[in-house]
């Protein structure tokens, strides 16, 4: 854990960009919790928050390929800004919305703006990760950026749910508009000499734009590395449970447990300290495991996560339902962390941002039929017998990890993610 204090004090680029999203994240979960705790609150109907969801991958889905194309074209920092100012307006738009009687069309409508928006921004931060650490920093950065990630899920769900409690959704919307604008801020500070922020290839295909041909030429590369197809299946398994249980949450909260926005708030606080908890984890190990044991781990995680979301949605204890869902989701952070790592050591520069914005828009399919059925089925079904189901679809993918491991179809790949020579530790310009 002392590489962290280290990594922010020594290098400026990376500080920034912490920063940065320290601020936006825990904006981000105001709008999380005030959005699905005034849909339910109005509607009183698990559909409401399937179709928010609904919503949001669509955008996710047309969003992600342009995406990646822009990424590996464009200055990625400019690229980053401009999402963000982006996101700043949308966001503010919710404080418009009637919370005595919210028109949900217009929820339906910023929320999917509000996530058109966001794969520029997240796929870019992966992508820039490798140029603004050392190879030596690399792991650190990664851990430390999934943490952070995790910290504010824990402040900002925590926060927002009192918050909202207290003193209306206005103010929770009033905050997350008001991060986007300080993260621009933070990103506009980053440098690097040379080239900077620009994908190698970009000077090339200057003048001749076919995104198509350059997203295609992305997922061709996708597919002639076993273990980013592998990585991106495992990704779509995790979603047939996983979508489910983005909807769970809430009704969980609101609905089987009657705790209002403080015990949704705290439902998915305490997700967040399990994937923290999963982070920390991983960092700790992720040096030290071979590759093999790499990919045996990950089969663990898989397993952890579906059998413990199954045991949370059983509990009729609410500290015992804390309790597994923290564990469900240190299984996942931590194999999220050890993924995110391999990937940021193999992928090119070139490539990044098509395959760290395939990597997010892929499950986004797959997590939107998933939520569908859930929302449908809650209208129905017992809550209780949706998340056992999640749970066991969530766990499957670690069959099919262990199988292509078992049979050597997951071969350690050439690790092509860290160029040292255009990397500036400090990120200070040269003069």
């Amino acid at each position: 854990m002392t590489a962290f204090p280290s990594l922010l004090r020594g290098n400026r680029n990376y500080r920034y960009t912490w920063i940065g999203q320290v601020v936006s994240e825990i904006g981000d979960h105001f709008n999380n919790i005030a959005v699905f705790s005034l849909a339910v609150a109005a509607t009183h109907s698990g559909m409401t928050i399937a179709l928010i969801f609904l919503a949001r991958a669509v955008a996710a889905i047309v969003a992600g390929p342009l995406a990646g194309v822009v990424l590996d074209r464009f200055d990625r920092k400019r690229v980053m800004i401009l999402s963000d100012l982006v996101r700043g307006v949308v966001a503010a738009g919710f404080m418009f919305i009637d919370q005595r009687h919210p028109d949900m069309r217009l929820v339906y409508l910023l929320s999917a703006l509000l996530m058109l928006a966001s794969p520029f921004f997240t796929a870019g931060r992966a992508s820039i990760l490798p140029s603004i650490a050392t190879e030596g920093e690399l792991h650190a950065a990664n851990s430390l950026t999934q943490i952070t990630q995790w910290t504010t899920l824990i402040i900002g769900a925590m926060l927002a749910g009192a918050s909202a409690a207290a003193f209306g959704y206005q103010a929770a919307f009033a905050l997350n508009s008001a991060s986007f604008f300080v993260s621009a801020l933070c990103i506009s500070r980053l440098f690097l000499p040379g080239r900077g922020f620009r994908p190698p290839r970009a000077a090339s295909r200057a003048g001749v734009v076919r995104p198509w041909h350059e997203y295609a030429e992305g997922l061709r590369y996708i597919r002639s590395v076993p273990l980013i197809l592998g990585l991106l299946l495992v990704n779509i398994g995790w979603a047939t449970g996983g979508g489910a249980a983005q909807i769970l949450f809430t009704l969980f909260g609101e609905v089987v447990f009657k705790r209002g926005p403080g015990g949704l708030g705290t439902i998915w606080g305490f997700a967040g300290v399990g994937l923290l908890c999963g982070g920390i984890a991983a960092h700790a190990a992720g040096r030290r495991l071979s590759f093999a044991n790499y990919k045996r781990a990950i089969a663990i995680c898989y397993v952890v996560h579906g059998g413990a979301y199954v045991l949370f949605s059983q509990m009729r204890s609410f500290p015992l339902t804390l309790l597994f869902i923290a564990i469900s989701r240190a299984g996942v952070g931590m194999s999220s962390v050890l993924n995110m790592w391999q990937l940021l050591r193999m992928v090119p520069n070139e490539f990044r941002g098509r395959v760290f914005a395939t990597m997010e828009t892929v499950t986004w399919p797959v997590m939107m039929v998933s939520m569908m059925l859930a929302g449908a089925a809650s209208q129905s079904w017992n809550i209780r017998t949706i998340g056992t189901v999640a749970g066991i679809l969530s766990s499957t993918t670690a069959i099919f990890w262990g199988v292509a491991h078992a049979t050597g179809r997951l071969p350690e790949p050439a690790r092509q993610g860290v160029e040292p020579e255009e990397v500036e530790v400090n990120g200070e310009p040269m003069v």
